[in-house]
């Protein structure tokens, strides 16, 4: 074999390395307004403005200048937000007060309100059914919501505590069952339990995410592992590290690439190089306490939201108080 081909492979190898290599950064920070923890945050459809869930508020900012556009009070223990851009109408999920309020998509004024079960978490909305399901962590079930009228059309026992949904777009919302480490399959037809998959070694799932080209859930587990399922079987295709305290994933389509949110202060970055092969690229640098994210697949960008924690806690307590003023949102770029 000669020299110069051997020189030729390296080459080759070294530039298919460096095209898969990222460098995801923080680029922006936006500081905001009020006190307290957080949650879930989520991007409107219909104009540039993110949603995030922050103790009794929903505060509304720009999210190319992080400049403020509202803000939707009294959403005491706000957990989500959902849209369901075929009635102009937005909702979130309220935990202390057991309700959703619905407001306009593009006023953000409440429109009124609808009651779940206990302490509704994550939400979500499927347009192929066109419906609103409901995740009720202490009640164990989910609300399920026609946002036509804004009718509650069935409450579905669980079994376990759910933490996010996602849906295939075909039938089928994929709920992860915190407590019980699997998956539940719903039919939207029958509104049913229909499976229950194991999450392999991965145990108490948060976040989830799904291609629904490919087929594969990914769901982040609490003991550091991002756990690959084929979305017709349930069977695990790939487990990989991730790191600790995920409460958020989050798939782009666009460039093919899932990320974990970490609380430990970093982001997780995998690509999905088929629907079989996965590679870890980046361990980026967040900042403590950013573990819920979204990411907009018009530019790329992942938003986090974090704040500074106090250094004690009370007994029982499960964090350290938010430190007032410090509350903010990190925007993520590799630059491409």
């Amino acid at each position: 074999m000669s020299t110069k081909f051997l020189l030729a492979c390296l080459i080759a190898s070294v530039a298919s390395t460096g095209a898969m290599a990222q460098d995801y950064r923080v680029e922006q920070t936006f500081n905001l307004q009020g006190t307290g923890g957080w949650d879930y945050i989520a991007l409107n459809p219909l104009n540039a403005n993110l949603y995030v869930a922050h103790s009794n508020r929903v505060n509304i900012i720009n999210r190319n200048t992080g400049d403020s556009t509202g803000v939707i009070t009294h959403t005491e223990g706000v957990h989500g937000i959902a849209f369901a851009p075929k009635y102009g109408k937005g909702f979130t999920s309220n935990g202390k007060i057991n309700s959703l309020f619905v407001f306009d998509m593009k006023t953000n004024n409440v429109l009124g309100g609808i009651a779940t079960g206990q302490n509704p978490d994550a939400i979500m909305y499927d347009p192929f059914s066109d419906r609103l399901y409901v995740c009720n962590g202490r009640s164990r079930d989910l609300t399920v919501i026609n946002p036509a009228n804004n009718e509650v059309v069935k409450t579905i026992p669980l079994g376990g505590k759910p933490e996010t949904a996602v849906s295939d777009e075909a039938g089928n919302i994929y709920i992860n069952i915190e407590d019980k480490h699997e998956i539940a399959v719903l039919s939207t037809k029958t509104l049913e339990v229909t499976k229950r998959w194991k999450t392999g070694s991965g145990q108490e799932p948060s976040g989830l995410a799904i291609d629904i080209k490919t087929k594969r859930l990914f769901a982040g587990c609490g003991n550091k592992l991002l756990v690959v399922l084929n979305a017709e079987n349930g069977k695990v295709v790939k487990e990989m590290p991730i790191g600790d305290g995920c409460d958020g994933v989050a798939f782009d389509n666009g460039s093919k690439t899932i990320f974990s949110s970490n609380g430990e202060g970093t982001l997780t970055v995998i690509k999905e190089k088929s629907a079989n092969e996965f590679a870890v690229l980046q361990n980026a640098v967040t900042q403590k306490g950013a573990r819920t994210l979204v990411v907009d697949e018009k530019t790329h960008k992942v938003y986090l939201p974090t704040a500074e924690y106090s250094t004690t806690k009370a007994p029982g307590q499960k964090r350290p108080d938010v430190i007032p003023g410090t509350f903010r949102i990190h925007v993520m770029s590799n630059g491409k």
